[in-house]
């Protein structure tokens, strides 16, 4: 390892962040004075960024982020937030309950953080406040559920792991010690993303029961109205579909994660325009726009990421901390806390998917090493990083719900805080247990 070159693509990188400068052009002018300093052609720069943004799993990115706001202007996360409180009913805490369970239905479609705080928070905010919980602590909920976007399939940045990890091969010396490593795909990534953002959830619903009980938030009526959950179902039956449409389609192998946003996209159009009758022309062109700005801002952060990865890797960094982590210690969960602890600051600091494509290059060799399971380093890295949606001073969960709401950012990191411990606590449990990441892809034949 050229520890001259590390210093210099590093010390680049942070000088720029401490100045202020965008995580994009931190990320592309390190990357970029290392590599005139190390004397190679720029234009090798760009043909590295330009081959990164033109391979095929990532045209599921805009896809995804169009369907997921289509579905918003189409009505369907309405209907999902309806069946949600339906079934929620006479539970303590029920309407920010069902908060959480309109995230987890709408993260199956959007593969968004701050995309499923938005849609669910505009319906969901305004009503709990209507129902007397502080702004606050609605917001939080929210915020906090919010990064169920994307760990529950499909996800974003799932995708963005899968195409960061599929280039990187196990060290010969790790294949000899534990032998041959399952094969890393976007479609495993996933479905062994179901069970951890299940159990994440419920970490969350235990902890709002807590503190709803205590604060009195009751339910939203006296008992269950089962004419009421069966007249939401029937309104929201095609909503219902969408991402048992998407996501089977994935899983029996009938499209591409690619092909499966593009037919979410016609899904929705169908729904939306003939069968709900809500998509106007206008809504339907802001989300057009919407689409644009946010992929433009996520492939120059992977455009400038790649490229910074690959001179991690050619200046043996992954390899160099791999070294001295095994020096300190070989207990797989002591490596574990570790690498959380690691990500967890990160995720405060870094956005998810620059943070994904750094790390990824650096993380998988340890884990190769290790004898771990790619796609289940790659779920507690993206639950990890989810977690950053909702701690400052990143949060971008929190100035979306802060927006929605009317609550300061302060006010809703402070109650947020019992959320994010829940977070953590369930995600060492998936980290320590690899079977709940790997039991469901087993059994689907992955």
């Amino acid at each position: 390892m050229d520890t001259t070159m590390v210093y210099v693509l590093f010390g680049t990188f942070f000088l720029l962040l401490i100045l202020g400068a965008p995580i994009t052009v931190s990320l592309g002018v390190a990357a970029l004075t290392t590599f005139i300093s190390l004397g190679e052609n720029p234009m090798a720069f760009v043909q590295i960024a330009f081959t990164s943004v033109g391979s095929f799993p990532l045209m599921a990115l805009p896809a995804f982020i169009l369907a997921g706001a289509l579905m918003e202007a189409a009505g369907i996360s309405k209907r999902l937030v309806d069946i949600a409180e339906a079934f929620a009913g006479p539970v303590t805490g029920g309407l920010a309950a069902a908060t959480v369970f309109a995230c987890m239905f709408f993260g199956a479609i959007s593969g968004s953080g701050p995309a499923t705080t938005a849609a669910v928070g505009m319906l969901m905010i305004p009503a709990m406040a209507n129902r007397g919980y502080d702004r606050g602590y609605a917001s939080a909920i929210t915020a906090s559920s919010g990064g169920l976007g994307v760990v529950i399939p499909p996800s974003i940045p799932m995708v963005i792991f899968g195409i960061s990890g599929m280039g990187l091969q196990p060290p010969p010396e790790a294949v000899a010690e534990h032998g041959a490593f399952q094969t890393l795909s976007i479609p495993k990534l996933f479905i062994a993303g179901i069970v951890p953002g299940v159990v994440i959830a419920g970490c969350l619903l235990t902890i709002n029961y807590f503190i709803s009980r205590r604060r009195g938030y009751c339910g939203l009526t006296d008992h269950w109205s089962w004419p009421q959950i069966y007249s939401t179902l029937r309104k929201g039956v095609w909503s219902m579909l969408a991402p048992i449409i998407i996501l089977g389609g994935i899983y029996s192998g009938l499209f591409t994660p690619t092909e499966s946003a593009i037919v979410a996209i016609f899904y929705t159009l169908v729904v939306g325009v003939f069968l709900h009758k809500e998509l106007a022309w206008k809504p339907a062109l802001r989300t057009l726009q919407t689409t644009t700005w946010i992929t433009g801002r996520v492939l120059l952060i992977l455009f400038t990421a790649t490229v910074f990865g690959r001179l991690l890797v050619e200046q043996r960094v992954p390899a160099f901390i791999a070294e001295a982590m095994l020096g300190v210690t070989d207990n797989i969960y002591i490596i574990w806390a570790m690498i959380i602890f690691f990500l967890l600051f990160v995720g405060m600091f870094m956005e998810t998917l620059a943070a994904i494509m750094i790390l990824t290059p650096v993380l998988l060799p340890i884990m190769y090493m290790l004898g771990m399971d790619p796609v289940h380093v790659g779920i507690v890295v993206v639950c990890a990083l989810a977690i950053g949606f909702q701690t400052p001073p990143l949060g971008e969960n929190l100035f979306v719900a802060s927006g929605i709401g009317g609550a300061s950012i302060e006010e809703i990191s402070l109650k947020a805080l019992p959320f994010a411990a829940g977070s953590v606590f369930a995600l060492f449990i998936i980290a320590y247990f690899p079977q709940i990441s790997l039991w469901l892809p087993s059994l689907l034949g992955y």
